[in-house]
């Protein structure tokens, strides 16, 4: 009977430890639950986060090729297929922005920078676009991509930079007919830029002679240089002071010396004398103003080469 009774408590005991055990069970899987629903949600946040990933990257631009200089210029040949008299037909001012883009293209010493055989192309180009000849300067222009493969690298920069050059006269001439021009301009600039792009050696003293100002006076082209403006301003000074001693001479006769047949005759000379004075001094102050400007034109050329 004590042993009965001394196991009655263990029976207890057991029971209640089941009956505790219950609670715990569900406490157990209730947390094994919530880590699966959380690894269940980690997935779906990765896998969403890959998706959105692989949605941004394939959304995104892909940057554009650049297309290739002797493309460039296949194109830029396509582009002066134009009508045989269309030079011919620009306007008068149109015609002085050709002659430019001409000058721009083969100034320099373009044998030594772009070789014999693409410098007398561009010579010979040059001549077509001042002679307003359409149908050669097409015919040069389609050799140009075949000249283009066998260049250096220093003179297919020298080539794109002339085309810059030239290719922003066509550009300043604006809309004209069908827009042709603006054409060839966008298509030789784009093609500069990348000819001069291909080489990294580029010496600043090339850049400084394609930038050649140039002083226009109707078909007069004149390319200013800081020496070319000191001689013009010494020329000139000594004007204004060759002016100013005819004037002052002039001046110094006194009318009584003279003798007149008549009235009409000393009215005619007092008229004719204060004409050539007016003349003589107003040549003297344009000779001053002329002076003073090229001396500040050459100084500031002379700063920009520097």
């Amino acid at each position: 009977m004590a042993s009965l009774h001394f196991l009655q408590p263990l029976h207890s005991l057991s029971s209640s430890t089941l009956f505790f055990s219950q609670p715990s069970f569900r406490l157990m899987h209730f947390s094994s639950s919530l880590k699966s629903n959380k690894s269940k949600r980690l997935n779906l946040s990765k896998s969403l986060t890959l998706t959105f990933a692989l949605t941004e990257s394939s959304d995104s631009p892909q940057p554009l090729e650049t297309p290739s200089s002797k493309s460039l210029l296949l194109q830029l040949s396509k582009c002066f297929d134009l009508s045989s008299d269309y030079f011919q037909q620009l306007p008068t001012d149109l015609r002085l922005d050709l002659n430019d883009a001409a000058f721009d293209l083969s100034n320099g010493p373009i044998i030594n920078e772009c070789g014999q055989e693409l410098g007398e192309t561009l010579l010979n180009l040059s001549r077509a676009w001042e002679q307003a000849d359409t149908s050669t300067s097409h015919s040069l222009v389609k050799k140009l991509p075949e000249l283009e493969s066998s260049l250096t690298d220093d003179a297919r920069s020298a080539f794109g930079r002339r085309l810059i050059s030239a290719g922003k006269r066509f550009k300043g001439m604006g809309q004209y007919g069908q827009g042709d021009l603006q054409k060839i301009a966008k298509v030789m600039i784009t093609a500069g830029e990348v000819l001069s792009a291909s080489t990294s050696s580029v010496s600043v003293s090339n850049e400084s002679k394609s930038d050649t100002r140039m002083f226009k006076f109707g078909d007069l082209q004149v390319a200013v240089s800081p020496q070319k403006a000191y001689a013009g301003a010494a020329i000139a000074f000594i004007y204004g002071i060759l002016s100013w001693q005819i004037s002052q001479g002039m001046q110094s006769i006194p009318e009584s010396s003279l003798e007149y047949a008549n009235d009409n005759a000393l009215l005619l000379t007092k008229s004719l004398r204060g004409s050539l004075l007016a003349l003589f001094y107003g040549s003297t102050v344009l000779s001053g103003f002329t002076t003073v400007g090229l001396l500040l034109l050459a100084k500031q050329l002379s700063s920009e080469k520097e």
